[in-house]
């Protein structure tokens, strides 16, 4: 009996140090190409108080006299360091820019103590303007790039069109517009390839909702049979087959969190979900967004449903600003900065030149 206990004790002794050893809930230096850390470089997790309540961010750069970029990642509810973070010789965009990655409120480390009558898209504006003056005020920069990926496009777009003057440019990877008529849109396809495949199981799936119905698409069937299909036929977050195994995975051994930052990274993605990916269903960009008074870039991969090409090319083309292009990426679906990172980093080079 008692060796029984000691072994178990033991066991949960290890599990919990495994934890801490692959959870120490901060990132090493940033290193160069033959591996040593770049003198200068800013790899910094900082706790922030925005909006009345504590949310933090990563900050990295590998040059301290770049411009800044604010990264409002998607979901909502899904920060996207764990998915992008490469120190082992990879392109990454911390060669251009300094890079604020911010859990947005109710997402990730800013998961904790966040009252849901304050997940509202006006919070989450003012939130996002709150802390480009701080980046703005701490790098002594006059504007600062703003990019917006899925739900980060919607929320990014609105941040733009009412503070245009803090921002050198907009760039909205994954752009959403109409997302209503986009997830439709999806059905629709992958309903007509679960039949061309015959993919039995998934037409099943499928069966149960009506993609004509006021309510679509509901919260079960985003948090299900519409993710796993996308990722399965290569229009979701990758063109080449990813499960959410893999990226489970990537965030489980992220060493940029806590095990605590983990465990509200997946209560965050649910939460935010619940209370913010509304207001996206019930928005046409293309009638309530398009004039702005600053530069608009979007960058958008071919075979992405989960945010439609068509519709954000479409949308794209009714933009009215100074200065505006779309940029194709002809092999990824959601994620160019994933698939195509080489043409992504490329690509904000090009953005970056131009601005200046």
């Amino acid at each position: 009996m008692w060796i029984a206990i000691i072994s178990l004790c033991l066991i949960i002794g290890l599990v919990v140090l495994l934890f801490i050893i692959i959870s120490p809930g901060k990132l090493e230096p940033l290193k160069d190409k033959t591996g040593k850390p770049i003198l200068h470089s800013i790899s910094e997790k900082v706790k922030l108080e925005i909006g009345g309540v504590k949310q933090q961010a990563f900050i990295l750069g590998e040059k301290k006299e770049n411009p800044v970029l604010l990264f409002l990642h998607g979901g909502p509810g899904s920060p996207e360091l764990p998915l992008v973070f490469t120190n082992d010789g990879d392109r990454r965009l911390e060669e251009e820019f300094i890079v604020c990655y911010w859990d947005q409120r109710g997402s990730g480390m800013s998961r904790a103590g966040i009252p849901v009558e304050t997940m509202t898209l006006e919070q989450l504006i003012a939130d996002t303007h709150e802390i480009t003056q701080y980046l703005k005020k701490r790098f002594n920069q006059e504007k600062i790039y703003i990019i917006g990926h899925s739900w980060g496009s919607y929320l990014g777009i609105k941040v733009v069109n009412k503070y245009p003057n803090d921002y050198f440019a907009y760039i909205g990877m994954g752009q959403l517009s109409n997302q209503r008529l986009s997830e439709q849109l999806a059905f629709h396809y992958m309903w007509e390839h679960a039949h061309k495949i015959k993919d039995k199981k998934a037409i099943k799936a499928l069966s149960n909702y009506d993609s004509t119905s006021n309510r679509f698409p509901e919260l079960p069937y985003i948090m299900s049979i519409r993710s796993s299909l996308m990722n399965k036929y290569g229009i979701g977050i990758t063109h080449t087959h990813v499960s959410m195994k893999k990226v489970m995975k990537q965030i489980f051994f992220f060493k940029g969190y806590t095990l605590i930052d983990k465990i509200n990274y997946m209560r965050g993605s649910l939460f935010s979900l619940k209370t913010l990916f509304h207001y996206t269903l019930k928005d046409d960009l293309a009638k309530t967004t398009t004039a702005f008074e600053l530069p608009i870039y979007i960058i958008h991969g071919k075979f992405d449903y989960q945010v439609s090409y068509e519709l954000a090319k479409s949308h794209a083309e009714k933009i009215l600003a100074p200065k505006k292009k779309f940029f194709s990426f002809e092999e990824s679906a959601h994620s160019p900065i994933i698939e195509e990172r080489e043409k992504f980093i490329e690509t904000m080079k090009v953005i970056k030149q131009a601005c200046q």
